[in-house]
């Protein structure tokens, strides 16, 4: 039986990709898609789980929706604050919601190597992050190369706030024991490129993913929901859909 879509950010870059995607393919099926002045509900309770790639700011008010009427969610969008992703953890506690920075199966292994070679190296490599997108894309830095940060700060033990320096200008002083750089590069149609650096005397290990295609992100975003709808409340990540936990 297919698995029921509804199709939240219909008319963005991603949202075509996942219509473009499941139309190509038997085991889904798209039973309505909501933008921008849209109503959600009008479909929702056709679905058997919502994808969402929009804006920030409609996600944790959508987590709610979708917890009010028991549908599974899976959230592609990046870019929330504080307060939004808070919204959505609680949402979680009522419905299962996938939350990733991208659903692309061979950044998912690029997560997972990341935390490997960090934690194989150690602190005698320098650590720096770069990521290259499009040129209209708003957030900086972005929600991958965030989450690779993320993971080298979570095998330093240290807080992300602490250790990431996100570029450098003027006079910096030399670089820090500890520090993550980040840097974020935008131009022409570049759909996401990202590379992790270890630095160390004498050799530098360098790990690079680079997309030619959307709908990479599409499939596994479905892949997200065919899997999202048999698991129980809670809030997951790539890393759980693809068993690389």
């Amino acid at each position: 039986m297919a698995t029921k879509i509804l199709m939240v950010g219909s008319r963005g870059r991603m949202g075509q990709a996942v219509l473009r995607v499941a139309a190509a393919d038997p085991h889904f099926e798209v039973i309505g898609t909501v933008d921008s002045n849209d109503n959600v509900l009008e479909r929702i309770d056709y679905c058997d789980a919502i994808v969402e790639f929009s804006h920030h700011a409609v996600s944790s008010a959508l987590a709610q929706v979708a917890a009010d009427h028991g549908k599974p969610l899976v959230i592609g969008t990046t870019g929330h604050d504080a307060a939004e992703k808070a919204q959505i953890e609680e949402e979680a506690a009522r419905v299962p919601i996938v939350l990733a920075p991208n659903f692309s199966v061979g950044v998912n292994l690029l997560f997972y190597l990341t935390r490997k070679a960090a934690t194989i190296l150690g602190s005698e490599y320098d650590q720096e992050v770069i990521e290259m997108h499009h040129r209209l894309k708003i957030d900086a830095p972005s929600g991958t190369g965030k989450r690779l940060a993320e993971v080298l700060c979570e095998v330093k033990g240290r807080p992300y706030e602490e250790l990431v320096v996100d570029g450098r200008v003027g006079d910096t002083g030399k670089r820090t024991r500890d520090e993550i750089g980040i840097h974020a590069l935008r131009g022409g149609d570049v759909v996401g490129d990202h590379t992790v650096i270890f630095s160390g005397i004498g050799e530098r290990v360098e790990l690079t993913h680079k997309a030619s295609s959307r709908d990479t992100f599409a499939s596994g975003a479905l892949r997200a929901a065919a899997w999202v709808v048999n698991q129980g409340p809670g809030l997951y990540s790539m890393q759980d859909v693809l068993g690389l936990k």
